[in-house]
């Protein structure tokens, strides 16, 4: 032999066993699709080999996991040998093939027997028999992946003759008379996991939400055929004016007029579906001129125009089109190009793409596409850059936004880049209130308000000192103190962010809550009751985190503000002026004499206790324990129905422990202070509720 031919198949032999590793590299990957295109390989490789060798029976490998680990091979050098390999396969498929047939004999006879002692009454026997056969023959799963469903709806029926609450069979079920379009019954699936099992709501909601989706898709295909069959005159234009786009290396005009056409006729959802029918995304999609315009994000005037006529027929055969939103979204070059198309440098391209994303968020089904399919993680801060521009596409952005957060997934990854990316341009925007897009500015304020329902972001956010200072300065600017307010609604917003950044004390709080309650009672002079009320709240958020501000705001008169608030009778204000005047009574004697002095006998105080709000009640109660530290105060309340009225709050098996506790710790410091109290309290039968608050009263 030459050397040129050993060298030759020194190099088939090396590629031999470079194929081969590839092969078993992909028959043990974890990857399903590997796995396939593996076994794939394999058998082309096997059916090479089998007409090479004509003195071997052909090969045919079953489509079973290969394990490779149990093939035989001792050592490295027979495995890497090509024949020996295929050998092995063809060995352990025809072993698996054998063992198969075996078990499901075996299985179908224990079926049988179980069959036969069901019909005769003796059902402990039946699920024996039927559980032994399930033990040899397991294969839901399987047989769905290999889409022999009927197979896996037998093999389900047997495991819910063992367990008719098996939630594993009653899924798999589901699964398999969805893809036979069996509708009613799939869904019966589910509504029996939900029996089972109320804890599964949001996996039978999802599976439910799959079959109606698939249902409608159905119907919708049914219809457009109908009506292709009929001749009407859109859904005949739809096919043809898809095939002249379907002409490959035309100019990008002739793709922009025809696209425009096209958009044109599609007015409702039967050329929708047609649309998608006659593969309209991927004639479009994987056209190599249109791919290549669509994926350039410098433009020409042409390519401009192209990509606007593409975003507005997508608009076109998505809107209300669950199906079709779903294939566009999944489409790989869309997927990646609508992101990158919210930073096209032209305004229209990023208008219409706005529009387009706005379709989606209109359903529930649209935003988890959208959050499923895309990568978020740069959005928030995408989003809040058009604040910036005053047109349409600032509202467009922040309708957007705001319909978005209401998703977990989403606000997860808005977690990612909120202190190195968001909150920069956020605290940026705040300082630039004159020259941003005010009303745009008031949703990004909320939104982010909302966002703080996320506990990990809300401790971000809370923990920016440069957070807090971008607000505040923004609350200095809106409101200069000069009875005049410029922005009144971005001051609305941006108090209601403030409190619910304060829903958690932390060091950053405390250490601005003198600066924060200061501002929040300069705002109580504001004739905008919308934001009293939530200045208000702020400060009953924020005076708990700081003694030292508690005694600042006492010194700048709150406890009148409050008690004014409380007399005026606003609901939600009442609230948060309640439980202002109870922090401050908490820790400030001074507090606890103005509220005696400007409070009548506490008639105030005796009217909020018998309020139906309870958080309003319970910090009533509070207030007053507190006040009866004031010397006299006792006595001044001999005339009124205060024992009675504790009385009530303390017994109340229906009150909150807050209430019960503060309410029985007012009695008991109300009669030790003045003995005639407690002859009032003998004389209602109140001294086993008296007798059980002492041990709250020690603790005073």
């Amino acid at each position: 032999m030459s050397k040129e031919q050993e060298e030759r198949d020194l190099q088939k032999f090396l590629c031999d066993v470079d194929d081969i590793t590839n092969l078993i590299q992909g028959l043990n990957s974890a990857d399903p699709a590997i796995q396939e295109k593996a076994i794939t390989d394999t058998e082309k490789r096997l059916s090479s080999t089998t007409v090479k060798n004509e003195n071997k029976c052909k090969t045919k490998v079953d489509r079973t996991l290969i394990n490779t680990r149990s093939m035989g091979l001792p050592d490295q050098e027979e495995m890497m040998n090509p024949e020996n390999f295929l050998a092995a396969v063809e060995k352990d498929a025809q072993e698996r093939a054998k063992r198969r047939k075996e078990n499901e004999a075996l299985a179908n006879a224990l079926k049988e027997m179980g069959n036969d002692a069901f019909g005769k009454g003796d059902y402990a026997l039946a699920i024996q028999k039927y559980t032994e056969g399930l033990k040899k023959q397991k294969d839901m799963q399987a047989y769905i992946k290999l889409q022999e469903y009927e197979k896996a709806i037998s093999d389900c029926d047997w495991a819910l003759r063992c367990d008719e609450k098996c939630i594993k069979a009653l899924f798999h079920m589901g699964k398999s008379y969805l893809a036979l379009k069996q509708y009613s019954q799939s869904r019966e699936c589910y509504q029996k996991i939900l029996e089972a099992d109320p804890h599964k709501e949001k996996l039978c909601k999802d599976c439910i939400n799959e079959i109606d989706l698939d249902e409608k898709r159905q119907c919708e295909e049914e219809r457009a055929m109908e009506e292709l069959e009929a001749g009407r005159q859109t859904a005949v234009s739809v096919n043809q004016l898809l095939q002249k786009l379907n002409r490959p290396d035309e100019n990008i005009l002739y793709y922009a007029g025809g696209i425009q056409l096209l958009t044109g006729v599609i007015r409702d959802c039967t050329e929708q579906t047609l649309f998608r029918t006659n593969n309209g995304f991927s004639i479009i999609n994987d056209n190599e001129v249109v791919r290549r315009v669509f994926c350039t994000m410098a433009k020409s005037p042409a390519e401009v125009e192209f990509s606007i006529s593409l975003l507005l027929l997508w608009q076109a055969v998505c809107k209300g089109n669950e199906e079709n939103q779903r294939l566009l979204l999944t489409h790989p070059d869309v997927n990646v190009q609508l992101p990158a198309l919210l930073l096209s440098e032209f305004p229209a391209i990023q208008e219409q793409c706005l529009a387009l994303l706005s379709l989606y968020v209109q359903t529930e089904n649209g935003r988890r596409l959208l959050v499923r399919h895309l990568d978020l993680t740069k959005w928030l801060q995408t989003l809040m850059s058009f604040i910036s521009v005053f047109d349409r596409r600032a509202s467009c952005a922040m309708d957007l936004l705001t319909s978005l957060i209401v998703e977990d997934k989403f606000r997860i990854q808005c977690r990612i880049k909120l202190s190195t990316e968001v909150l920069p341009l956020f605290t940026q925007l705040l300082s630039s209130v004159k020259t941003v897009n005010r009303p745009a500015l008031t949703q990004c304020i909320a939104a982010m308000g909302d966002l703080c329902s996320d506990l990990v972001i809300r401790m971000q956010m809370a923990e920016s000192p440069e957070c807090w200072q971008a607000c505040l300065s923004l609350a200095d600017e809106c409101w200069p103190g000069d009875n005049i307010t410029r922005y009144p609604e971005c001051l609305y917003a941006v108090l209601g962010f403030m409190m619910n950044l304060s829903l958690e004390p932390n060091l950053t709080i405390q250490e601005l809550a003198e600066g924060i309650s200061s501002k929040s009672l300069s705002l109580l002079g504001n004739k905008d009751g919308r934001i009293v009320t939530r200045a208000v709240g702020l400060l009953s958020h924020i005076l708990p985190a700081s003694p030292v501000a508690v005694e600042e705001a006492v010194k700048q008169g709150v406890v009148k503000k409050m008690i004014q608030f409380l007399k005026a009778g606003g609901q939600t204000t009442s609230v948060y002026a309640m439980k202002t005047l109870a922090v401050c009574t908490r820790s400030s004697q001074q507090a606890q004499e103005q509220v005696v002095k400007l409070d009548g006998k506490c008639k105030m105080l005796l009217k909020l206790l018998r309020s139906e709000n309870e958080v309003v009640a319970g910090n009533a109660a509070f207030c007053l324990r507190k006040c009866l530290e004031v010397p006299g105060t006792a006595t001044n309340l001999l005339e009124t129905d205060v024992v009675r009225i504790l009385l009530r709050l303390a017994s109340r098996d229906s009150q909150k422990t807050m209430v019960q506790e503060n309410a029985a710790v007012a009695l008991g410091k109300l009669c030790s202070t003045d003995a005639r109290h407690t002859s009032r309290l003998r004389e209602l039968n109140g001294m086993a509720v008296l007798k059980d608050s002492v041990k709250h009263v020690q603790g005073v």
